[in-house]
């Protein structure tokens, strides 16, 4: 597919050719102009935030007694995971980048980075979806879903995501497709059909059914609880009752009439604010969730089954919106749970 020349693509420097360069034959910006500095240097600063924010997560976990215990193991995996997507992926991608997508790393290389980039990513969506499910269980089975119960289940959880992400990250590494084209310079993700349709299944469109059903589940909980609660009356039937004090003593009789008892609930209880917090915090997620991948994982479906391309700069994009949500993912989290934000606060406040 033959890109359109850009106005802001001119010459080519040293005379070396446009593939050596820039984006395929066709360079959307020269590596060195304003815009690419402004880009890398935004894309740099990404990777270092979404390191610093995710780490600060984890060590408040470690940190805080009360953080030892469901859900936060579930918030620990996740942060794990996106703490390595910062730290082994998105700067082997920034290099990928700045060499206008060719690989120059050799084989060995671009096998590890395309693998922990598969496996951290896909555990990183699963780590999502495991919240939602965690979340949708304490909401609509809060009286069965113990806290016993609910961490058995979040280890069995965090278990089932990672290897699930290392059965997707190392099947190409046995001979599912290919990742590296030395010819082309290439290094990417496995283009073989079957794998493209186990891999792009199992790492975010079932999840993505998965946490969809879920918080249709959630939000018609909520609707039916705030439905039901309208005014409750209990009516008693009329009855006398006699009460006889000791002998000598005058009787008296208290008589009840019909009586109405009328309770009426003015706002939200404890555990009604705490599930509509839960319910905003997981629909924020998921919505941020798949605002960020969707772009990358439909293309990656699409293209191989079709034989054909986008223009690379879209690649690069959908592909850094789908790593901006290790990102996203702590702040979510963190902007709900004021725990959480005491705590870095007293992490802050010790360290000055």
């Amino acid at each position: 597919m033959t890109e359109p020349n850009m106005s802001l693509v001119t010459t080519n420097i040293s005379g070396a050719g446009s593939d050596n360069l820039g984006y395929g034959t066709g360079n959307f910006y020269r590596p060195f102009s304003v815009f690419s500095v402004l880009t890398l240097t935004l894309l740099a600063m990404l990777v270092v935030a979404t390191f610093v924010w995710n780490l600060l997560v984890l060590l408040t976990i470690l940190r805080v007694r009360t953080f030892h215990r469901v859900p936060h193991n579930l918030v620990a995996s996740m942060a794990i995971s996106d703490v390595m997507v910062a730290a082994l992926v998105m700067p082997l991608s920034l290099v990928h980048e700045l060499n206008g997508r060719l690989w120059k790393l050799g084989r060995v290389l671009c096998q590890v980075w395309i693998s922990f980039d598969v496996l951290c990513c896909t555990a990183s969506i699963w780590n999502v979806t495991a919240i939602a499910l965690d979340r949708y269980w304490s909401i609509t089975r809060h009286l069965e879903y113990t806290l016993k119960t609910r961490k058995r289940i979040s280890n069995v959880m965090i278990v089932l995501t990672w290897l699930l992400s290392s059965v997707i990250s190392l099947s190409p590494l046995f001979g599912w497709g290919e990742t590296y084209s030395e010819e082309g310079m290439e290094c990417q993700v496995s283009q073989a059909p079957s794998y493209t349709i186990f891999s792009t299944f199992g790492a975010f469109y079932l999840p993505l059914c998965v946490v969809l059903f879920v918080y249709w589940k959630i939000y018609k909980a909520a609707k039916f609880r705030i439905g039901s609660r309208k005014t409750n009356t209990i009516t008693p039937m009329a009855e006398v009752i006699e009460v006889k004090e000791a002998s000598g003593q005058p009787q008296m009789v208290f008589t009840v009439r019909h009586a109405t008892v009328t309770f009426q609930m003015d706002g939200d209880t404890w555990r009604e604010q705490k599930e509509k917090k839960a319910a905003l915090m997981v629909g924020i997620l998921i919505g941020v969730f798949v605002l960020c991948w969707i772009p990358f994982f439909l293309t990656e479906l699409i293209i191989p089954l079709c034989h054909c391309d986008i223009p690379p700069i879209w690649k690069s994009i959908f592909l850094w919106l789908g790593y901006s949500n290790s990102f996203f993912n702590p702040l979510i989290y963190t902007a709900f749970n004021k725990n959480y934000n005491n705590a870095l606060k007293n992490l802050f406040s010790r360290q000055h």
